[in-house]
């Protein structure tokens, strides 16, 4: 984590500026870690965890304490801790005991999204956000909620799935997300037409490169002259190895991690690790100024120089190769029969 707490928590006792305190030491202080992937990540852990630890207090304040243990988890770049310099919010809650808690930890949830967006997370358009009751249950229900996802296997139901398994608990009780996974895990091992069916859901690749080598920049509206470098570089990588990750047992959202804990019979796989750790830092490296979430993700072409958009282009076209490569080994179904090995964190 990082080392600094954006809180005198002695000094300040009314909770409601807490938030605005967190989102003033957000603003002082990112500038420590935004040339560094793995820093800048812990940053967003520390501010995302004392936020949360304020919206805890608040309800128990209003509400009294949890009825029942519960996990915070995080999804998406925030749960695989690739992001940027900004972020929207992805996130859930799973509590133990009966569906009757719900209220609260619902309103639980509110409080969290709020508190996030005064900090400066963005509401997640899709509202994957603990406040939203599909994102905030029970460990049965959430058992029963997962298993319904696979079983319909529909291209919605499986990008809700996807979302979920990108997922890791900053605080409460870190078993109650490992049993959901290998519960997920299990089913999917039992029906392995699903792998086909979650690589047909992230079957569309945008593509950034032309046929003659150049650059593919959006030509209209408020885009124009940039390339969405989580839709068009990212999104290859990420989904390619979370496929691989469901395939071999792999827990760990990371996509780092992911590639580290691939098994040795994927090595011609792991090439690809170090592309995207570039992709990374050439990220941060051109991103770090923006000014907000909805242009954190636009790389304006304009402002490479030669050297960084054949960098960029090397990167692009590896991640289409990965893709490519993961896709043929998904058809053919061509794993060792030790795939189903289970590796944590």
């Amino acid at each position: 984590m990082y080392s600094h707490s954006p809180i005198n928590w002695e000094d300040e006792k009314d909770l409601e500026n807490r938030y605005l305190q967190i989102r003033q030491w957000r603003n002082e202080h990112i500038h420590e870690v935004w040339d560094d992937p793995a820093a800048l990540n812990q940053f967003h852990d520390t501010l995302i965890k004392t936020t949360v630890q304020t919206a805890i207090e608040k309800v128990k304040s209003e509400h009294g304490s949890p009825p029942a243990r519960f996990a915070f988890f995080l999804m998406g770049s925030g749960g695989r801790s690739e992001q940027s310099i900004w972020s929207d919010q992805d996130h859930g809650i799973i509590f133990a005991g009966s569906d009757e808690m719900k209220p609260y930890f619902l309103h639980l949830g509110e409080e969290i999204s709020n508190g996030l967006h005064i900090v400066g997370y963005e509401f997640c358009d899709g509202k994957v956000m603990s406040s939203n009751p599909k994102w905030c249950n029970s460990i049965t229900t959430w058992e029963q909620q997962i298993q319904d996802w696979l079983e319909e296997a529909s291209w919605e139901s499986l990008r809700y799935f996807s979302t979920f398994y990108d997922s890791r608990v900053l605080l409460g009780d870190e078993s109650f997300l490992i049993h959901l996974k290998l519960m997920a895990l299990t089913i999917l091992q039992k029906n392995s037409f699903l792998y086909v069916r979650l690589l047909e859901n992230i079957s569309h690749v945008k593509k950034g490169i032309g046929v003659l080598g150049q650059l593919l920049p959006e030509s209209s509206g408020k885009e124009s002259g940039t390339i969405n470098l989580k839709e068009v570089v990212f999104f290859p990588y990420v989904n390619s190895i979370r496929l691989l990750a469901l395939k071999s047992g792999i827990l760990a959202p990371s996509t780092l991690v992911r590639f580290q804990l691939l098994p040795k019979y994927f090595n011609h796989i792991k090439n690809y690790q170090s592309s995207f750790e570039k992709l990374l830092y050439f990220r941060l490296c051109y991103t770090k100024f923006s000014e907000s979430y909805s242009d954190v993700h636009l790389l304006k072409i304009a402002h490479l120089s030669k050297k960084d958009k054949q960098e960029l282009k090397r990167i692009m076209r590896d991640g289409y190769k990965l893709f490519s490569e993961v896709k043929h080994l998904i058809r053919k179904g061509c794993y060792d029969d030790h795939a189903s090995n289970v590796s944590l964190y």
